[in-house]
């Protein structure tokens, strides 16, 4: 099969992204689901059934293995619903109509399978050639989905614990692992060894007799000594990381992963000057698990693919990351938002996240996961919070308990951002009889918590017109920076064409280079981190700010010699570029001698 598009849509919140692949993957088009909610998902899942006549029998909490049985269900329905669609596009690529020659004007116009077609379309055929050319070419967009693996909170029933396996990332990973997709998982937020323990239980995941993987492991990491950890771990268990997803640590959508000052480019550049390394090392470490196991082997190495995500937002900043960096896909997360086509989103945060400029996003401490998190001011989830708190009455009901992670005040844990954990917080703050100042520092610090499981699945029940009580109607919405610079919406075919130069939704829009965005993004987050240091810095803090800190001025030196070895490339914006990185190493310069100053305090 020849390569359908150079872009994949990343997962985007909870609910966002969570029927695309019904709307886009008929097209060739990788998007991904998260598996977070399996209420959501079986709510959706009664949504579609009843949309295509399909009997639907309600899987209730009183069915065992509940979560898990609902995620496989869902991702079976649409798994079928989408691969109907694929057919039906199918078909009507054998009679010639409009519509596939849309979906073929869709690819870039470096495809050559849209050469192939377009050559084929232009001389006489049969009905029956072009047939059987559409059946051997055509595939559809994988279906991956998305695993949070920090978010594995324990279950119990009837007061018992449950067994780990009933953890919720294990659960989903259960689900996934037992439905009828042939594609992916993502990892993201890190290392979870037990879950990824858990992952050898499932055929699924090894090489078959021909060297194909039916269900394949992508690592959503920031840095390239993390993926080779994390590669390795698995590997020793015989089971190959079939994609390496770099996301830059702060220039995203959702929760940021600042990493210790790592830059998106001199990243990208180690995993493609190390990428035969990382293949050679876990091919071999994986061979020696595999014949452990009595498992097949294959002959070599079995296919890698390295791709990136994170603030990219042009079509020259797309084709450079694929050819400089050798990648083999480019992330667009937070512009599909405005994609009704593809995205579901409400009509008041499409309204939102249109008028949003720079300074409405920023980076948060909403998170109950205690991870920065991407947020978007004035969003209905955060004006519901702060109702709540002016009527004395902080914190969710928490009706999910996604995020329920902490033991501080009960046998059974609770997410920080729920009422109860609060309500314990708040008496305990009140008797430690702080100044004022300090009393409402801290009192903020516990209240601006927002229950996100919950706000980031709200759009996909007003969208389809379900009942909210026991949700509310607040939504939380979490996109990149770049949202700042796309402010209409779009049709699917508007937006690969701005991805692919065919056109240009931003318009003359000031905005820096995706590169520069980030650093900025860096140096304001290292400023806050030198900022709380700066009453009682510890001797392992202050090493932290020094190894950021040393990390982005080579950022910056090496962005330097890029830019000045590059030849047809940015050249519209190679002047501002250089004075960016002038003025950010400037800043970075007197902020490190702040940090050299804190050592003398100390």
């Amino acid at each position: 099969m020849l390569n359908t598009h150079s872009f994949h849509i990343p997962v985007m919140g909870i609910a966002f992204t969570i029927d695309t692949p019904l709307k886009v993957s008929q097209y060739g088009m990788d998007s991904v689901i998260s598996l977070v909610d399996d209420i959501l998902l079986e709510k959706m899942r009664k949504v579609y059934c009843e949309k295509y006549a399909i009997p639907y029998q309600e899987i209730t909490e009183k069915v065992e293995d509940f979560r898990a049985k609902r995620i496989t269900s869902y991702l079976n329905l649409i798994n079928e619903l989408a691969g109907k669609k694929f057919e039906e596009l199918k078909e009507i690529a054998s009679k010639k109509s409009n519509e596939v020659k849309n979906y073929f004007n869709m690819l870039p116009d470096t495809s050559e399978m849209k050469k192939e077609f377009q050559q084929l379309t232009d001389k006489h055929f049969h009905l029956s050639e072009i047939k059987k050319w559409v059946n051997d070419k055509l595939s559809m967009g994988s279906i991956d989905v998305n695993i949070m693996t920090k978010i594995d909170k324990t279950n119990y029933k009837k007061g018992e614990k449950l067994p780990i396996e009933y953890n919720d990332a294990h659960a989903a990973l259960r689900g996934y692992a037992n439905s009828d997709l042939q594609s992916s998982v993502v990892f993201s937020a890190g290392m979870n060894p037990r879950l990824y323990s858990y992952v050898e239980q499932f055929d699924d995941f090894y090489p078959d007799q021909n060297g194909k993987i039916k269900k394949k492991i992508i690592l959503k990491v920031s840095d390239y000594r993390s993926a080779f950890i994390q590669g390795k771990f698995l590997a020793k268990k015989g089971l190959w990381v079939s994609e390496y997803r770099i996301e830059s640590g702060l220039n995203c959508g959702g929760h940021a992963f600042a990493t210790d000052g790592y830059l998106l480019g001199p990243v990208l550049a180690e995993f493609r000057d190390k990428r035969k390394e990382l293949i050679q090392a876990t091919h071999e470490i994986c061979v020696d698990a595999l014949a452990r196991k009595n498992r097949f082997i294959p002959s070599g190495p079995l296919p890698l693919k390295v791709t990136a995500q994170g603030g990219v937002g042009t079509a020259e900043e797309h084709q450079f990351l694929i050819e400089h960096y050798e990648l083999d896909s480019v992330g667009w997360g937070s512009p599909f938002l405005l994609v009704p086509e593809a995205t579901t989103v409400d009509n008041s945060t499409i309204q939102k996240l249109m008028n949003a400029k720079e300074k409405d996003l920023y980076l948060s401490n909403i998170s109950p996961l205690g991870v920065p998190f991407n947020n978007l001011k004035g969003n209905t989830k955060d004006l519901e919070k702060a109702s709540l708190i002016i009527k004395g009455r902080p914190g969710s009901a928490c009706p999910k308990k996604y995020v329920a992670l902490n033991n501080e005040f009960a046998e059974k844990d609770l997410c920080i951002a729920s009422r109860e954990y609060q309500y314990h917080k708040l008496k305990e703050l009140e008797q430690k009889g702080l100044p004022f100042k300090e009393y409402n520092e801290k009192y903020n610090q516990i209240v601006e918590k927002s229950c996100i499981c919950v706000g980031l699945g709200t759009s996909a029940l007003l969208v389809n017109e379900m009942d909210t009580r026991r949700e509310g109607e607040g939504v939380s919405v979490c996109p990149g920076p770049n949202m700042a610079y796309f402010s209409k919406t779009m049709s699917l075919k508007e937006i690969t064409d701005h991805i692919y130069g065919r056109g240009d939704v931003i318009g003359k829009i000031a905005r820096p280079n995706m590169f520069m965005k980030e650093l900025g993004i860096y140096i304001d987050y290292l400023k806050d981190k030198l900022s709380e240091s700066k009453n009682a810095v510890t001797q392992k803090q202050q090493k932290y700010l020094k190894t950021f800190a040393q990390n982005l001025e080579e950022g910056i030196a090496y962005y330097h010699q890029l830019i000045g070895g590059l030849k047809d490339k940015f050249n519209d914006h190679k002047g501002e570029i250089i004075r960016d990185l002038d003025k950010n190493l400037k800043t970075l310069l007197s902020l490190n001698k702040e940090i050299d100053e804190l050592g003398e305090e100390r």
